[in-house]
């Protein structure tokens, strides 16, 4: 042979043997979890850029969506506790009996303690394993708390909201400091905003990683969660004053949220490339729910053109913002039209670890292949909720999804804007932000092109409502709508299509077969933080004392 031919033969055997290196090294995994941003990249679902809005610029966010995947038929559930512990269990609410409302920060329970959680997974496979952020999913006792479920560290908070200033939480009637470093009280970080002390501390333990073995950061911002009553939208004034543009008063500070919570997302993703470490992580971007929309929970998000609010079983309060970004994927850079939930993320991060998924009891799939190569998702249908206190329930099957009953007596059940798409929207910030140089740095740059064709290609597109068929009065019987066609839920199919009704309704009985009770309990007076030091405490831990000391 010429001895070209060898050197050119023995180069594509190293490169070969490189590429296969690089596949089996286990990824870095960073998955960001946005508090109440609408749902889907169409911001809120319309709080985000490749969304369609123009209103509040996401530039890091959006440069992640155009070089990833843009997750397009993603679904959450409805509300913040059951979709975090769908994350972490790979189950449906309805089978760990979180499927009822928040957990209060009095309230004695937590997600149960049998439940073997993603960071327990990810640990058994070698990963050191972080949370920067909001837990939620209980501190009634030591052992529901993050450190005692998987995670190495925990900076953060453990209820369901605090102002992102003086990091209290309002319940009343209690009122309490919450937010820590592991399980003290984090008094000094008094005064500093929520996002900078999360996006702080996820920088720190990227700087800090031995890059030879895997992490597993999940980074929880608060952000665009309301904060306390007496500062519903807080951000720093600096960053308002940038949507001088924007004449709603309350739509501009959650603007400048969203804007600090984009920002964080940029400084991670840039954190990561100057470690070397992108090129060998998994970054999901995620909602929990939809946006609280036109003053719900005194905010101001947008789920436009969908229908609905947080904590509905309509498309704007499952319908989830999503995004994953790997140099993993065989075929990045579109829109995924695979259907995904929450659950999904468990058995699929698993195999994505080099771990096996398919003995696994949960309800969620793997999809990573599917996911990474464009093939058909093993699921083809999603249980969005059964809440019999409500009277709730909604599921998917393919094309179509039954909705019955309606919470908050269907006071929230129509559609909510801003659209935002009347600005223009900036793609050059999108392609000079800060994540869009670090992406470039490992190969997977975007052009203008691509972010114009995947815009339009994400853009929710509704029919127009037809007036022939009934108004749906989901408080008076069931509502079928085919989503892929009519997203927006105007087009009330329920006379038309009376098999597929009933075939809908016997999948909801047979889920409503296997589902626990939900597990919420009354308020223990125990908890209030006033008993602790101001602050919300493991109050479980102590109650023996407190018994002792009154005897």
């Amino acid at each position: 042979m010429h001895p070209r031919g060898i050197v050119q033969r023995t180069l594509s055997l190293i490169l070969l043997l490189a590429v296969h290196a690089t596949s089996a090294k286990q990824p870095h995994i960073i998955f960001i979890l946005a508090d109440d941003l609408a749902t889907s990249f169409h911001q809120g679902w319309n709080d985000v850029g490749f969304h369609g809005s123009g209103q509040i610029p996401t530039p890091n966010i959006d440069a992640l969506a155009y070089s990833g995947l843009l997750l397009d038929r993603y679904y959450v559930t409805p509300i913040c506790t059951p979709s975090r512990s769908a994350l972490m269990t790979g189950k449906y609410p309805i089978h760990t009996g979180m499927q009822h409302g928040v957990l209060k920060g009095a309230e004695p329970r937590g997600l149960p303690l049998h439940e073997k959680l993603l960071p327990e997974y990810l640990r058994e496979l070698g990963y050191n394993t972080h949370i920067v952020g909001k837990w939620h999913l209980g501190f009634y006792k030591k052992e529901y708390t993050p450190t005692y479920r998987g995670f190495d560290t925990h900076i953060g908070f453990w209820t369901g909201h605090h102002d992102y200033f003086d990091h209290t939480a309002v319940e009343n009637p209690y009122w309490g400091l919450d937010i820590r470093r592991g399980m003290q009280p984090a008094w000094d970080l008094h005064g500093q905003y929520s996002t900078d002390i999360f996006t702080r501390e996820a920088v720190r333990l990227i700087d800090n990683h031995n890059s030879s073995r895997p992490m597993f950061l999940y980074l929880a911002h608060a952000a665009v969660h309301s904060g306390n009553p007496y500062n519903p939208l807080p951000a720093p004034d600096e960053e308002v004053a940038k949507f001088n543009n924007i004449f709603d008063y309350n739509r501009k500070r959650f603007a400048g949220m969203l804007s600090k919570l984009d920002q964080s997302v940029g400084q991670v993703v840039d954190a990561l490339r100057k470690r070397d470490m992108l090129r060998d992580s998994i970054i999901i971007f995620s909602s929990d729910n939809g946006g609280p929309a036109a003053g719900f929970n005194l905010n101001a998000a947008s789920n436009w053109p969908l229908r609905g609010v947080k904590n509905t079983l309509w498309e704007g309060g499952v319908r989830g913002t999503g995004l994953i970004w790997s140099p993993r994927l065989v075929r990045p850079g579109r829109v995924s039209r695979q259907m995904l939930h929450i659950t999904d993320w468990l058995p699929t991060l698993i195999t994505a670890a080099g771990g096996d998924s398919s003995n696994l009891t949960v309800d969620g799939m793997d999809l990573w292949n599917a996911l990474s190569e464009d093939t058909e998702s093993p699921r083809s249908n999603v249980l969005h909720n059964i809440d019999d206190i409500y009277g709730v329930s909604a599921i998917m099957v393919g094309d179509w999804k039954l909705i019955r009953g309606s919470t908050y007596k269907g006071a929230w059940d129509e559609w909510y804007g801003p659209s935002g798409r009347e600005w223009v929207y900036d793609v050059d910030g999108v392609i000079n932000s800060t994540t869009a140089h670090a992406i470039a740095s490992v190969g997977l740059g975007i052009t203008t092109d691509v972010v114009w064709m995947l815009r339009e290609n994400a853009l929710i597109k509704c029919p127009l409502r037809n007036d022939s068929l009934p108004i749906c009065k989901p408080l008076e019987e069931a509502c079928l709508f085919n989503i892929y066609q009519d997203p927006c839920e105007d087009n009330n199919l329920v006379k038309q299509f009376p098999t597929i009704v009933k075939k809908l309704q016997d999948e909801l009985k047979k889920f409503n077969s296997s589902a626990f009770l939900p597990g919420n309990l009354p308020w223990d007076s125990k908890g209030d933080p006033n008993l602790w030091d101001h602050t919300w405490n493991n109050f479980g831990d102590y109650i023996s004392v407190m018994v002792n000391a009154a005897i």
